[in-house]
């Protein structure tokens, strides 16, 4: 089969390799029929994510049609249209009957302190062989696939593979609630459904804060007020915005990759010291790049959002962080954050507890995430897919990949 195939930092290919097979009693066998590129992905080629082990298959968000089941899973036959929620649980643990899926004390192979597994991750996820892929094998697959409900399309499942979930997730640590202001830092896919789930969760006024003026274009049409860093100071805005008071709760669905703004204000307040604070960060969080040129360029201001984060939000106001930070990432304005009484959640997304009820929710029209699909490429074109994606060129701030057909 033809899968995306992580070589090195910089280094990626669509391969000729092995059909997955069952393995084990629960496992699943599913033929992938749409997959995408996330932001996630990305820090595995630019190097802000290290530990990839050479010959993962990449991806994390995909649908398809179950085509083998092992002997112990009882809830799918082949034939089932199903989505494959991005992280991986057993079901059975007492993190998992929690709801904590992300933490399953048995999914990740390297222990139950290991942390989240998921698909096409480096090797302290498992590691397990990712979706962008024409097959996947899918492990406890009795808890790790839901079956897509009539009238949910493919391209609406998929947003439910990861990115909706994790706004919904980012929106859930912010503890948005009726009337509440929220400021969204980043307009990419999670941050664009950050925007969609704070406002079902009863945000009263949204803020959105990016430097790409196509991503800002689709988050005002979804309602946000827009904020483009690269011409005003976001800080300052949100806060004249809100009476000097800023918003009450705060959601980075920015992560390691930040970009610094390149004009403006908010440019000219960033000092020396900043700036070298800036590039120890990213050696930090990148010790080797595969920059080329202006392509798998990490972000130049890791810590950026965090920093905004904690400025923007009221006192006594609360955070809430979907971006991705590695494990090795110790940046954080600790200091300011206790001294304003907030409070701080993060994590990955317990996908499993959230899927099922946004593919019900879906179904009945309550939610579309497919407004935010901007691209869609076919396998063959993956790379070249990457490569737009990567340089955030305007329109390509989704991709969906169709694998089937």
């Amino acid at each position: 089969m033809r899968a995306v195939v992580w070589h090195d930092v910089g280094e990626i290919s669509l391969d000729e390799v092995p059909d997955p097979a069952v393995r084990d009693p629960e496992d699943a066998v599913v033929r992938i029929t749409a997959s995408a590129i996330c932001g996630t992905d990305l820090h595995f080629v630019r190097g802000t994510m290290p530990g990839m082990e050479p010959g993962t298959v990449l991806g994390h968000e995909a649908v398809g049609v179950v085509e083998e089941v092992g002997r112990d899973v009882r809830n799918f036959v082949p034939g089932d249209r199903v989505v494959i929620p991005s992280t991986i649980g057993c079901g059975r643990c007492s993190y998992c009957r929690a709801g904590y899926y992300a933490q399953c004390d048995v999914a990740n192979p390297n222990g139950p302190s290991a942390g989240s597994s998921f698909y096409g991750g480096p090797r302290s996820t498992g590691p397990f062989d990712g979706l962008q892929a024409e097959y996947a094998r899918v492990p406890y697959a009795h808890t790790n696939l839901v079956a897509i409900p009539p009238g949910v399309t493919d391209e609406q499942a998929l947003m439910v593979s990861d990115i909706l979930p994790t706004g919904w997730f980012g929106a859930r640590l912010a503890e948005v609630g009726p009337g509440d202001t929220v400021a969204v830092l980043g307009a990419g896919p999670v941050g664009q459904l950050a925007v969609l789930s704070a406002r079902i969760q009863g945000a009263g006024r949204v803020f959105v804060v990016d430097g790409h003026a196509d991503r800002l274009e689709t988050a005002r049409l979804q309602n946000a007020e827009t904020i483009d860093f690269n011409t005003e100071d976001p800080v300052a805005a949100v806060t004249d915005m809100t009476g000097g008071i800023g918003a009450d709760r705060v959601i980075d669905a920015v992560g390691v990759d930040a970009e610094s703004p390149a004009s403006g204000p908010a440019a000219e307040a960033i000092t020396k010291e900043d700036r070298a604070e800036f590039e120890r960060e990213q050696a930090q969080a990148a010790p080797r790049t595969g920059q080329q040129g202006a392509q798998w360029r990490p972000g130049d201001a890791p810590g950026e959002a965090l920093r905004w984060a904690v400025d923007m939000v009221a006192k006594a106001g609360t955070i809430g962080i979907v971006g991705v930070y590695p494990p090795h990432f110790t940046s954080f304005p600790l200091g300011l954050a206790m001294n304003r009484n907030l409070t701080v959640k993060a994590g990955n997304c317990n996908h499993r507890r959230y899927v099922p009820g946004l593919l019900s929710r879906i179904a009945k029209g309550g939610a579309d995430p497919t407004t935010i699909l901007t691209q869609q490429a076919r396998l063959p074109g993956v790379i070249e897919a990457y490569e737009a994606f990567d340089r955030r060129e305007p329109g390509w701030t989704k991709v969906a990949l169709e694998v089937a057909g």
